[in-house]
């Protein structure tokens, strides 16, 4: 597997529990670890927003 795909599941992974902490205990780690809306969590947020798309597009063709 290629390092962009290890870097796309890590951020994928890191989303992934952001939010389920989020959902379950109100609890933004991303936010509390790099500051609520400051230009680094944005970026953090960004990244990982593109990771899925970036997973759409290798997940995807492998569904035909």
């Amino acid at each position: 597997m290629s390092t962009l795909k290890w870097i796309v599941m890590i951020l994928m992974v890191v989303g992934a529990l952001n939010w389920g902490f989020v959902g379950f205990f109100n609890f933004d780690l991303v936010a509390t670890l790099f500051g609520s809306g400051t230009t680094l969590s944005m970026i953090i947020y960004d990244l990982v927003g593109l990771s899925g798309v970036y997973a759409l597009f290798w997940i995807l063709p492998k569904m035909k």
